[in-house]
């Protein structure tokens, strides 16, 4: 889906004769795809089988990005990022399930898991600006949509390679072995379910502004440093490379320390970020965008290991989707903001609300219970 922000960024804006203000709104449909698919694909997940939505997953998203790349419209594009998103909205309830799976501590995996994400997103501005400047922008669709189509097909023959005893006796035992969410009282239960979408809302907002409209960031504020799509593409890569390590640390931490001290400190330093960000340019700008990516991707596994602790393994990929059909539905509608912000007053006014929203998730943060309820797997 990020692919879409380099390509707009660096090529289609001259190639079409459109302002990246005027393009990327066409990103929106898929977003909202993304974020109302998750309940859908949280339900289906949690009736029929997990194992099965990940090859959907794959295949769907890879023939979509294919799709894509034949787009001569903006139109056109719009429709297939628009199944694009309809087929990532499987991700995340899903997969998230099953890392999580019969595990009592979860921060960890969820960052493990975290960083290869990352590392997709990371990828996604590194390949497109390699791409469109050895090969052409259609390229950066087609090449990923192949790999995925490839990986589904390769885990469909993975998971039919097994005996259906196997995967029966394999989901009883982690049924039985999950762990169960602590008992708190239903006061406690409404203002840590209540931090938990407030916080995913901002922060979904935050992480969308800051990856999708990285690339050009970079191309306006690194100067001489940025002079081709692939050296964009690789400033991009590096700073979401690095900030990939943060979810390590906070995973760790999370399982290991309070949650609502962590959470705080992870917010109150990307306001800080955001507000330096705001006159840097250069070799400073590159500096201080790794350092709000790195705290920005830091957050990422908190909110899931809240959600883990307190869904039963049953209904836990149904939890997952409502986390993320807010945050998906915040970041459909942080596509258009970004493009009418930068249209209007460019990325300094973008930092400041970047920076205000981190401050609301700081103060949120501490409303968390002070107390064990949060701060340990169940």
């Amino acid at each position: 889906m990020l692919i879409f922000a380099s390509v707009a960024a660096l090529r289609l804006s001259s190639e079409w004769n459109m302002s990246y203000a005027d393009l990327i709104p066409y990103a929106t449909p898929g977003f909202v795809a993304f974020g109302v698919g998750a309940i859908v694909a949280g339900w289906i997940a949690d009736k029929w089988s997990r194992e099965g939505m990940i090859v959907i997953f794959f295949i769907g998203i890879g023939i979509s990005s294919i799709l894509a790349s034949l787009s001569s419209t903006p139109l056109q594009i719009a429709a297939s990022l628009t199944l694009i998103g309809v087929f990532a909205a499987i991700y995340h309830p899903v997969g998230l399930s099953l890392v999580i799976q019969g595990r009592s501590k979860t921060g960890l995996p969820l960052a493990i898991n975290g960083v290869f994400g990352n590392m997709g997103v990371a990828s996604a501005a590194l390949l497109t600006g390699f791409f469109i400047d050895s090969t052409g922008w259609k390229a950066a669709f087609i090449v990923p949509g192949l790999v995925s189509i490839i990986i589904g097909v390769l885990y469909l023959f993975f998971i039919h390679d097994k005996q259906t005893n196997e995967i029966h006796s394999s989901t009883i035992s982690a049924t039985k072995n999950r762990s169960t969410p602590r008992s708190v009282s239903r006061d406690t239960l409404i203002r840590v379910f209540a931090v938990i979408f407030f916080t995913t809302a901002i922060g979904g907002l935050i992480f969308q502004s800051t990856t999708f409209a990285l690339p050009k960031i970079f191309d306006e504020r690194l100067g001489n440093l940025a002079g081709t799509a692939t050296m964009v593409g690789w400033y991009a890569f590096l700073a979401f490379s690095l900030a990939a390590l943060a979810q390590l640390v906070v995973g760790y931490l999370i399982d290991n320390h309070s949650v609502r001290i962590i959470f705080a400190v992870v917010a109150l330093l990307q306001a800080i970020f955001f507000f330096v960000m705001i006159k840097m340019s250069g070799v400073a700008a590159l500096i201080v965008s790794i350092a709000f990516m790195f705290v920005v991707f830091g957050q990422i596994p908190i909110n899931d290991v809240l959600v883990g602790r307190m869904a039963h393994s049953e209904w836990r990929s149904r939890a997952f989707a409502l986390r993320y059909i807010i945050t998906f539905s915040v970041m459909a509608s942080a596509v258009p903001l970004i493009g009418w912000i930068h249209g209007q007053w460019g990325f300094n006014r973008l930092f400041t609300i970047l920076g205000i929203a981190a401050l609301f998730i700081f103060s949120a943060t501490l409303l968390l219970p002070k107390y064990d309820a949060v701060t340990s797997a169940s």
